[in-house]
Order: C-alpha cells, then structure tokens, then sequence
C-alpha cells in the first residue's frame, strides 16, 4: 500500500512574447540574446540616465555590481530581482529588469535575426577571401621565423 501523496509535477513555466521571469539562467539567457541596446534608467518612477550602449558581459555574481559607462553595459543578473517583457508592438519588446524602487529598462536596437542575416549575407566568397588571408599572414610570419 502506497502511503505517499499523489505526485504531480509542476510544468516549467512558458513565457511568450510578455511576462515575468524570476529564475536568474533564464534572465541571463534572455539578455545574452542581446546586443546594441537603447537603456533607460529608472528611479522611482523617474529617469535618472539613459542612452545607448552594447550588452558586453551578461555575469551572475552576487559579489559583482552592475556597470553601464562609456556606451557599454555589463550585467550582473544579481544587482535585479526580477525581469518583465513587455511587448509594446510585435517588432518591439521592453526588457525591465527590476529590483526595489529601480528599473533598467532595455530596448533591442538590433534583433537576433538581423544579426543572423548580416552573418548570413557576408557570403561564401567574402569568407573564403578572409580565410585566404589569415593564412597568408600565418604564411608570411612562418617564413619570417624561419630567417
């Protein structure tokens, strides 16, 4: 005879297109998706900075603090407790990452799928030029060495 209750497990949650996440991978999955962003900093309700920057590091440390200086933001997922999507039109989607009284709030300047077709319209030839000339340096500083 089972004696144990009814176990039942609890699905992972979906968040599709707005939401909240409070689980800290998820947070920094979503924002390491992002690249250019236009940030906007908030404090009680009021801005306090705002400007335009690129995602380098997005880090989960709570010894680390949050740093956005000189167009560059470096993410500690730890400085928030929170981040809610906000959808304003299907092209546009708010990051906020909050914490008490403090919003940084994030707008993509460029998506994933830009980024993936710039990559993609480089084209094979460019690459293979590329390619050509990596090797030719390597070439040049082998027989440089060889002197």
């Amino acid at each position: 005879m089972n004696h144990q209750p009814n176990y039942c497990p609890i699905p992972a949650p979906c968040i599709i297109e707005s939401g909240i996440l409070v689980n800290k991978e998820d947070i920094k999955r979503l924002i390491n998706d992002l690249t250019q962003v236009r940030y906007i900093h908030i404090i009680d309700g009021v801005v306090q900075n705002n400007g335009t920057g690129w995602i380098l590091e997005v880090f989960n440390d709570p010894s680390q603090a949050t740093v956005v200086v000189n167009n560059s933001l470096y993410i500690n997922i730890q400085s928030f407790d929170y981040l809610k999507l906000t959808q304003v039109s299907p092209q546009e989607t708010h990051f906020d990452l909050i914490q008490d009284n403090r919003q940084l709030r994030l707008i993509p300047l460029t998506t994933s799928n830009q980024d993936v077709q710039t990559t993609k319209s480089i084209g094979f030839d460019c690459l293979e030029d590329m390619l050509e000339e990596v090797l030719s340096a390597k070439w040049d500083v082998q027989l440089d060495e060889d002197f």
